[in-house]
Formats: structure tokens, C-alpha cells, sequence
């Protein structure tokens, strides 16, 4: 059985974190002994799981529905895959987005209009009046 500095130590969460996550469900609550935490080995396990999802940018509520959202028949590897689709398409259209931000920007730092309703009277990115280079 491991402490909750124990626990801290080996996943590099910190205890207040480990305790957030018993709350929110995320890590089943453990065991008590002389009302003190006792971990099995295999929540250090369940904390790696966490934080590579974490990295692949999932969410608290999306990595507890890819631990415990799905029929217990339904193997690791295809819960991933299933929510790592989701995940890619999601980031796609994000990386959309900034792109026509980051054209919104490039268009308007060029803009030599002398007044902001000039500049602006069209808020579509590809009309904005650009100086000659």
C-alpha cells in the first residue's frame, strides 16, 4: 500500500491534486488505514493513463469518460481510439481558426487605411486594404 506522498512522489502529482481527482471521481477513493490514504500499486498506473491524456490535450470530464465512460467489454485500446478521432478532428478545427486568425492579423498589421470605419467597413479578412510592398 502507498501513501498519498508516496503516490505524489512516483506520479508527480501533487497530493492536493490526488485528492481533486478522488473528488471529481477520476481516481477511485482508497482504501483507509488509521484514516490515511492507502493506494494499491496500480493507481500510479491510472495517473500515467491521466497524464497522457492530459498531453494529448483531453479534458478532466473527456479522460474520465475514456477510464470509466465505456462498457467494460470494450477494450483500452479501441476507448482511445474511438476518443482520440474526436480529439484529432477537434484540434483540426482549432488549428483552422487560429490560421484565419493569424491571417486576420498578418492582413490587418499592412492595413494603411486613415481611419478605423476604412479599415474595417468590410470585416471580411480578405478585404482589408493592404499597403503595396
Amino acid at each position: 500500500m502507498l501513501s498519498i506522498g508516496e503516490v505524489a512522489r512516483q506520479s508527480g502529482a501533487s497530493a492536493s491534486t490526488l485528492r481533486y481527482y478522488e473528488q471529481i471521481g477520476l481516481i477511485p477513493p482508497p482504501q483507509r488505514i488509521s484514516g490515511k490514504r492507502a493506494y494499491t500499486e496500480e493507481i500510479v498506473s491510472r495517473l500515467e493513463i491521466i497524464k497522457l491524456a492530459q498531453s494529448a490535450g483531453f479534458q478532466i470530464v473527456e479522460i474520465k469518460q475514456l477510464l470509466d465512460g465505456f462498457d467494460s467489454n470494450v477494450p483500452p485500446s479501441e476507448r482511445w481510439r474511438v476518443m482520440a478521432r474526436q480529439k484529432q478532428q477537434e484540434l483540426e478545427e482549432q488549428i483552422n481558426q487560429m490560421k484565419r486568425m493569424q491571417s486576420v492579423l498578418a492582413k490587418s498589421i499592412g492595413c494603411d487605411c486613415l481611419s478605423w470605419e476604412q479599415c474595417f467597413s468590410d470585416p471580411s479578412p480578405m478585404t482589408i486594404k493592404m499597403k503595396d510592398d
